[in-house]
């Protein structure tokens, strides 16, 4: 476990997020494979499947993100502050409460996967294929749910490295597991699912056998184990607004999908493939953001307040000279990247117009991200929320629904950088504003700091 409370402020992020970002190479890395064996090998119907999918399957993880970012900020406060017995309970009450909802989401999604499909207008071509791979990920959600939770967790600890081996080990399995469930068994569009699902299973797994054996902090036996409700509710009140956000944002992808979707096969296989890419791109920004949180958290738990904003100049001009090298290598090599995924010209000349538009903005990204992170660990989730749901649903989705009816998928790849640019700009006024130091550190920090919490 790492302290985020000493050390040259710069250099004690930047430690802290190169295993996060190493990790995450290796999780893009399995989707990409994934995308680049269905693409190649199955046919662009079966890659803008698993496109058509996808924001499916982020509306489902969104909603229970804003709990997991409450219990990474809890821990990272309580971790800080030297309350060991307060950690223990909060992964505790976390697992619970995941475990809960990813049964009842499993069931959901399963029961109703085939009309949100409908809802998203999905080609006929991609349908029946969509629904299958939906389904197969739905039933893997636990996995899913369970591994980013302990993984969230593990970063309030100031763990980075573990996330990070467990998923160089899912990486390869999953891309072993795609070559032979595809290539070998010939399962099609079911067998990339398949092995997502078994892939994540094993990052869980590792993850929670990890925090058992080696940390103390989790146990299986579920008469140990146990929940307590006051530490789930500051959880809720700190997490809600960031799970109502990514929800709210989620659904918002459901929108640009739909919109997307009416251009039909070539435009959703361009926009899977071009996303992939994408991914990779605003990685970096995405990392330091959670490194951000983490930073923030633990030394707002410590009391240091004045090494907050020396970490996020510091974290701002690491990050912003990597968005400019993505920007770059977008830019210049787009189309040969796209290549990897699909060999059809009208998907590659798409997918590399999407590339070119975004591709200049990942600068205005990061700086969006990384306010929004620091503001995060402090508490204060709920300037962040309104600033992305403004971006979304106030600019994001009525630009791309205007502009595609003027520039066709440039409209809808425009609306990007729209919504980026006023996110940038509210979320820096903000936090230049300094109101985040009166805002929210975990409810009810400073009495905890004082005295323990009864056991429930």
């Amino acid at each position: 476990m790492k302290d985020l409370t000493k050390g040259p402020e710069g250099k004690v992020i930047l430690l802290f997020t190169l295993p996060m970002l190493l990790g995450n190479v290796f999780q893009q890395l399995y989707n990409v494979v994934d995308s680049v064996i269905v693409g190649r090998f199955i046919g662009k119907e079966a890659l803008a499947a698993v496109g058509a999918s996808f924001p499916v399957i982020f509306l489902i993880v969104s909603l229970i993100m804003g709990f997991t970012m409450g219990s990474s900020v809890l821990v990272s406060q309580y971790f800080g502050a030297g309350k060991e017995n307060k950690v223990k309970q909060t992964i505790e009450t976390a697992f619970i409460t995941l475990f809960f909802a990813g049964i009842i989401l499993t069931i959901l999604g399963l029961l109703s996967s085939s009309h949100i499909l409908k809802l998203l207008n999905t080609p006929s071509d991609v349908f029946r294929q969509a629904r299958i791979y939906l389904d197969i990920i739905f039933s893997g959600l636990i996995f899913l749910f369970g591994y980013n939770s302990l993984s969230a967790i593990l970063r309030g600890l100031g763990d980075s490295k573990t996330p990070l081996y467990l998923l160089i080990v899912s990486t390869f399995i999953n891309i072993v597991l795609d070559l032979i469930f595809i290539l070998v068994f010939r399962w099609g569009i079911a067998g990339a699912a398949i092995a997502t699902v078994l892939s994540q299973a094993v990052s869980f797994f590792g993850a929670a056998v990890y925090l058992h054996k080696k940390k103390g902090y989790f146990t299986f036996h579920p008469k140990v184990i146990k929940f307590n409700s006051e530490i789930f509710f500051r959880s809720m009140k700190i997490g809600l607004p960031s799970g109502v956000q990514q929800s709210l944002v989620s659904a918002g992808m459901m929108a640009i999908t739909r919109i997307v979707n009416g251009f039909g096969t070539n435009a959703i296989a361009a926009f899977t493939a071009a996303g992939r890419i994408d991914s990779f791109a605003i990685m970096p920004a995405m990392n330091f953001s959670l490194a951000l949180t983490s930073f923030v958290g633990q030394n707002i738990g410590a009391k240091k307040t004045d090494r907050i904003k020396k970490g996020v100049l510091a974290t701002f001009l690491m990050s912003l000279s990597i968005a400019v090298c993505m920007s770059l290598i977008v830019i210049l090599f787009g189309k040969y990247l796209l290549m990897m995924f699909n060999t059809d010209p009208s998907v590659i000349f798409i997918g590399y117009r999407y590339l070119f538009i975004v591709g200049f903005f990942y600068s205005v990204f990061t700086a969006m991200f990384l306010f929004n992170g620091a503001l995060r660990g402090a508490g204060d989730t709920v300037i962040p929320m309104f600033i992305t749901l403004l971006g979304m649903w106030f600019i994001r989705v009525p630009a791309a629904h205007f502009f595609s009816r003027r520039m066709g998928t440039d409209g809808i790849w425009w609306s990007i950088p729209t919504a980026w640019i006023s996110g940038s700009i509210l979320a820096g006024l903000y936090f230049v504003s300094g109101r985040w130091k009166k805002g929210h550190p975990a409810p009810g920090i400073e009495e905890i700091m004082r005295e323990e919490l009864p056991i429930e």
